[in-house]
């Protein structure tokens, strides 16, 4: 590792909320994970992707993402007319990873998301490096291989939440995490 790698890190918001919740009953602290993927890189951009939906509002984690250094994208939760919902970024996440690869040496997907290993596999075609950071359990294991490194999420990144228990006990993570390697 360099520190003349340039990095740019892509974070599927919904994806990494909603993991870290419902597997821990915890939320992932963001400034430490951004600190954990640069570590002496250079960072290039980070930027972080969300859904709106008309019931929540984020708007104090959107100016605590911002406070940390990522960008931020947003779109509203389409509502179909047979009552489905659709929100999510893995298309824009693709798009913008591929608009920027020539100005970096490492792309750091921070999703669970199997969807990704087609861009995965372009980017490295590329001669990227990719990075994945997500927690054990939630991520597809044909992205765990595709990736050039898989980087589990551990306790380490963690906020003790107030999430209501639902079923069995959250778990850690069995190792310390970002960055060792699974």
């Amino acid at each position: 590792m360099s520190r003349f790698q340039r990095v740019g890190v892509f974070v599927d918001a919904q994806n990494m909320f909603y993991a870290a919740k419902h597997q821990y009953r915890a939320k992932l602290n963001f400034q430490k994970l951004l600190e954990a993927i640069t570590r002496d890189r250079q960072l290039v951009r980070a930027i972080s992707y969300l859904v709106q939906t008309p019931d929540t509002d984020q708007s104090s984690f959107v100016a605590m993402l911002l406070q940390n250094g990522y960008e931020v994208k947003s779109k509203a939760l389409r509502l179909r007319p047979d009552g489905s919902a659709k929100g999510d970024w893995d298309m824009g996440i693709a798009i913008d990873t591929m608009a920027m690869a020539d100005r970096l040496d490492v792309v750091a997907l921070v999703t669970g998301d199997g969807d990704f290993v087609d861009l995965v596999n372009m980017l490295k075609a590329k001669g990227l490096r990719v990075e994945v950071y997500s927690f054990p359990y939630s991520t597809g294991e044909e992205l765990k291989c595709a990736c050039t490194e898989f980087y589990q999420i551990g306790p380490e990144l963690l906020i003790a939440s107030t999430f209501p228990a639902k079923g069995k006990p959250a778990t850690a993570p069995p190792s310390p995490g970002v960055p060792s390697r699974d």
